[in-house]
């Protein structure tokens, strides 16, 4: 197997980032606005996140990292202020970048560069990332509680702008599902899988807490293709055995799925086996398979930094 120790780890200060802190939107921006099948989804979605607050219901945001890149965790954190989100669903790549905002004010290195070096992914503060999750872990924490805690006691100066320790600070379960060998922290010598994964399966466990409520709640993909439907559709199978041993169903939840990829036909029914579309698991498992029973579902086409500020706006006209 391969020896880490023979890595040369160097430090943040020497790396070139492609996103700082000065290019967060400022939490009132308004973004040019989407086509009208998106923008009306949102409005929908906004009223949905509201009323599942009102009657306490799961309001569930499960996102990849470029969510964080996009550069909305003023959008994310005052939702989570706001009660508007119930609990936020990390891949594992998402609290690095919050970790790195939060501590240099900086994030973001070129994949194309740094590959061609062998230098990507191995940073020394970032890779100090693991020593956290481990304490975390044999703390009894799950993963993300674990780094919200630390950036919201830490003394970083952009430890404002985290999403992380927001969650932490207001109650707000927050939660991390790692794939080993998808992160860069897994490149460090200082990484332990069994810590890793010990905390990442609590994660999951408390996930399937929170699907445990998603009747009458909100469910959302964000820009995660396989981490999120994947998650979801497990915690849901394992939230509605519960439920119907107690004689409840979980079927009256509105979904809706976030991305780029532009998608043609009726959406309520899975693309035909025949076509590429047929795989991609944000259709047919958030849109369609998993509110057949009775949901509603929606499709936002559009870059994170336009469709999360439009949903906060939306969500806010509600309340009024």
């Amino acid at each position: 197997m391969f020896d880490r120790k023979r890595l040369q780890i160097r430090p943040l200060a020497e790396r070139r980032h492609d996103l700082s802190i000065g290019e967060l939107l400022p939490l009132d921006a308004v973004p040019q606005p989407l086509a009208p099948p998106a923008m009306e989804s949102l409005k929908v979605l906004g009223k949905r996140l509201v009323e599942a607050r009102d009657r306490g219901a799961a309001r569930l945001m499960l996102m990849g990292a470029h969510v964080i890149r996009a550069g909305v965790a003023r959008q994310l954190i005052d939702m989570i202020q706001r009660g508007l989100l119930s609990h936020l669903a990390f891949n594992g790549a998402g609290p690095i970048h919050d970790y790195e905002l939060a501590r240099i004010g900086a994030t973001c290195e070129s994949v194309a560069r740094y590959i061609r070096t062998g230098e990507f992914g191995l940073w020394r503060e970032t890779g100090q990332l693991n020593d956290v999750v481990n304490r975390g872990a044999a703390a009894g924490l799950g993963m993300g509680e674990a780094i919200g805690r630390h950036i919201l006691n830490s003394d970083y100066p952009h430890r404002a702008t985290s999403v992380l320790a927001a969650a932490v600070e207001h109650g707000v379960p927050v939660t991390v599902h790692v794939g080993i060998g998808y992160d860069i922290l897994h490149e460090h010598p200082n990484f332990d899988p069994q810590a890793t994964g010990l905390a990442s399966y609590r994660d999951f466990l408390t996930l399937c807490e929170t699907v445990g409520r998603l009747e009458g709640g909100v469910a959302l993909c964000c820009g995660s293709a396989v981490m999120g439907p994947e998650v979801y559709l497990k915690a849901l199978a394992m939230a509605r055995n519960v439920a119907r041993q107690e004689g409840r169903r979980i079927a009256d939840f509105t979904t809706a799925a976030f991305d780029l990829i532009p998608l043609q036909g009726d959406l309520r029914r899975e693309a035909p086996r025949d076509q590429p579309h047929y795989y991609y698991r944000p259709w047919k498992t958030v849109l369609v398979r998993t509110v057949a029973d009775g949901g509603e579902s929606h499709y936002v086409q559009g870059d994170h930094r336009r469709t999360i500020p439009h949903l906060r706006r939306f969500a806010l006209a509600s309340l009024d």
